[in-house]
């Protein structure tokens, strides 16, 4: 009887052992699987958040680019949409950007007329854009230099007759374009009795609309020539200071504010800006070298070696004294012009202004 009592008890243990050992075993598998199961959850909320959010952001993008889309349409409506009708073309890119040569492929007998028309390549200027860029010539020191906060403005003035559209309003942009706004007052645009059709309707209704209060068109009912004109833009100037300009030019940064200064040290200076040349026939922009204005015997002005005290300086970025002009450019304080009598209008024949100015002051 007592071994069969012993024999019963050790099977009693064994079983409850095994029973204790499959209990534990099952346990452990089941915090296994529920652990598992958690980061099977985690992993899919993980993966919903992360969607939900690249939903999101791509919500977020697509409504990004829908707004640029629309202020891009908005810009070019009302950008584009006023130059395209007339066959030109604004903003950045295209044939001639960064002053190179451009040319075109169709040569046609078009392309042949506007040559002797206007002396240059009036359908390749058609065809650049009237943003381009142009390349920075200035010396180094210049791009270095600082100027007062509290320059005076300028009133640009703009000298034409039967000049290509294109060819003016790139003068207006280029000089919207690279002047400060505080410093620039107005554009005026003198009209010397064109009798070109695209520079009535359709120049007042690009300017108005582009550069609305900002450009002024001043129309002569006769021809009066480049003097009289040059003295109808300084009676519509309003700021402290006018400049004059042939309007086939191009203005680069920088222009404005060491000529302001100038001006400012003494109002009694006469501001010739450094020119560079635009080829007639690629519009590239060439770069001239430094040179003072001189004439001959004959009273014609050129262009001459500086003189030898700023040549000794070594200083590229001084100003050059100077006897003479070269008429296409020049900025002056708008009293003393006036106190110094102007230019002579009953001055007939080109040149002489190059030379009177000079006399004058």
């Amino acid at each position: 009887m007592a071994v069969a009592r012993k024999i019963k008890t050790l099977l009693t243990v064994n079983i409850l052992v095994f029973v204790g050992i499959i209990l534990f075993s099952v346990y452990c598998r089941i915090q296994d699987r529920s652990q598992e199961l958690v980061q099977i959850v985690r992993s899919a909320d993980r993966r919903a958040r992360s969607r939900g959010a690249k939903v999101g952001g791509l919500a977020d993008r697509e409504s990004i680019l829908q707004r640029l889309d629309h202020l891009e349409e908005v810009v070019y409506n009302q950008l584009n949409g006023l130059a395209k009708p007339m066959g030109l073309v604004e903003g950045p890119g295209g044939l001639g950007q960064g002053g190179m040569a451009a040319t075109l492929r169709d040569d046609s007998h078009e392309s042949e007329t506007k040559y002797e028309e206007y002396g240059y390549n009036a359908q390749l200027s058609d065809r650049i854009s009237l943003d381009r860029s142009i390349p920075d010539y200035r010396p180094k020191k210049c791009k270095q230099m600082t100027y007062p906060d509290d320059l005076p403005q300028i009133s640009v003035v703009f000298i034409f007759v039967n000049e290509a559209l294109s060819v003016i309003l790139r003068s207006v942009h280029s000089v919207v374009n690279h002047t400060p706004s505080h410093l620039l007052k107005e554009i005026i645009l003198v009209d010397d009795n064109s009798d070109n059709v695209e520079l009535k309707f359709n120049l007042d209704q690009y300017v108005n609309k582009r550069y609305p209060g900002l450009v002024k068109i001043v129309r002569n009912n006769k021809r009066e020539g480049l003097i009289r004109a040059r003295i109808q833009g300084w009676k519509a100037a309003t700021s402290p200071v006018v400049g004059f300009f042939d309007a086939h030019v191009e203005f680069n940064i920088g222009w404005v504010e060491p000529a302001l200064t100038r001006i400012k040290e003494d109002r009694k200076r006469i501001i010739l800006p450094a020119i560079d040349n635009i080829k007639y026939n690629t519009f590239e922009v060439q770069q001239y070298a430094n040179a003072a204005h001189g004439y001959n015997w004959g009273l014609w002005c050129m262009y001459i070696i500086p003189p030898q005290d700023w040549l000794d300086k070594g200083d590229e970025s001084a100003p050059i004294r100077t006897p003479a002009m070269i008429g296409c450019s020049f900025v002056v304080d708008r009293e003393y012009f006036g106190e110094i009598g102007l230019l002579d209008p009953g001055m007939e024949v080109y040149g002489g202004e190059n030379i009177e100015l000079g006399m004058r002051v």
